[in-house]
């Protein structure tokens, strides 16, 4: 039987999301939509929607997905009044009414099976695994160098280096900390340098995790960029050629000496565990390695916060979150 379990794309931001995202969208049976805004805030705005087993809360959650200027459900262009009836007739459930916008989507475009991606994820997977029990994981690993590099050159990205190098450091840690807690088959890392010089074997791996046949249309994304990239988006320009190298290892033309001292000496660990190669550069000045604690510290706390109180609420909530779509989530709510 084939798979019908979510796959959910993550990973430092400007490490080759984008272009992953792309490739599974060319698959002939995966849809991966643009970036949308309302699977995280949905779920903890969770309470202002009621109980979902009242089917008049489940058309207002349908409402506010397809209504609120910060959902970004423009980006599927789907028909909205068609998902909200859908996601009122859909199971009384957060998981379920998320999942029946992005299965609408690969209905869209005649596919079987969804996908979503932002690089921010890798902060949530348990909240998404909350909602989704039975989803995949593809962890996208890009050289730290060059995500630090890619991000402080972003007209969106307002931080500074220190919480750029911190960004990527935290993903890599997310990932060490899902590799051991998550089953075999629910995830699964790749380098970015890896997949875009043997994109076909590199991808035919990743199909097999994922339980489908490579299909080589994936090794050719920019086929579908102009379908699935947003016009406005123009920092993936890249993503509209072919797959190339030619970006890995652009840190040491785009990074300042003092820029690179501060990537290596804070991630060294990090960066040759995952394969890649310091350059030697001299060690980081104490005000730049503690810039990077700090900023660390100040992320780490408001996510433990923010954690907490998420763990409070789940004694009071509503109604159930978890989805109920696939053939594995149906399986198990038969056995109840």
């Amino acid at each position: 039987m084939q798979s019908d379990r979510p796959i959910f794309v993550i990973g430092c931001p400007r490490s080759g999301t984008t272009m992953l995202q792309l490739m599974l969208h060319s698959h002939p049976r995966i849809a991966v939509p643009p970036e949308t805004r309302f699977l995280v805030p949905g779920y903890y705005r969770r309470f202002v929607f009621g109980d979902l087993r009242e089917q008049g809360n489940r058309r207002r959650l349908g409402r506010w997905i397809v209504s609120d200027k910060d959902t970004k459900f423009k980006e599927l262009k789907l028909d909205g009044e068609e998902l909200i009836e859908n996601i009122a007739a859909g199971p009384p459930t957060l998981g379920s009414a998320m999942g029946i916008a992005f299965r609408s989507y690969a209905e869209q475009h005649s596919k079987s099976r969804w996908g979503d991606k932002r690089p921010s994820y890798f902060h949530h997977v348990d909240l998404l695994l909350r909602l989704f029990p039975d989803a995949q994981f593809v962890h996208l690993i890009r050289d730290g160098r060059d995500c630090v590099a890619s991000l402080k050159e972003m007209p969106w990205y307002t931080k500074d280096v220190f919480h750029a190098v911190t960004n990527w450091a935290e993903a890599i840690d997310y990932g060490r900390r899902h590799a051991k807690n998550l089953p075999a088959d629910s995830y699964y890392e790749l380098r970015y340098e890896d997949l875009t010089a043997y994109p076909e074997t590199e991808l035919g791996k990743l199909c097999d995790f994922l339980g489908e046949d490579y299909d080589p249309a994936m090794s050719e994304p920019q086929h579908v960029a102009r379908v699935a990239i947003p016009e406005h988006k123009v920092w993936h320009q890249n993503t509209h050629g072919d797959v190339t190298t030619a970006r890995s290892g652009s840190w040491k033309s785009r990074l300042e000496p003092w820029e690179v001292s501060v990537c290596e000496t804070v991630l060294a660990e990090r960066l040759t565990a995952n394969g890649y190669e310091l350059s030697g550069a001299p060690k980081a000045a104490k005000a730049h390695v503690e810039a990077c604690e700090n900023a660390a510290s100040k992320r780490r706390w408001a996510r433990r916060r923010k954690e907490f109180r998420d763990r409070l609420n789940r004694f009071r909530e509503p109604s159930p979150v978890a989805a109920q779509l696939t053939t594995r989530q149906l399986g198990e709510l038969a056995k109840v």
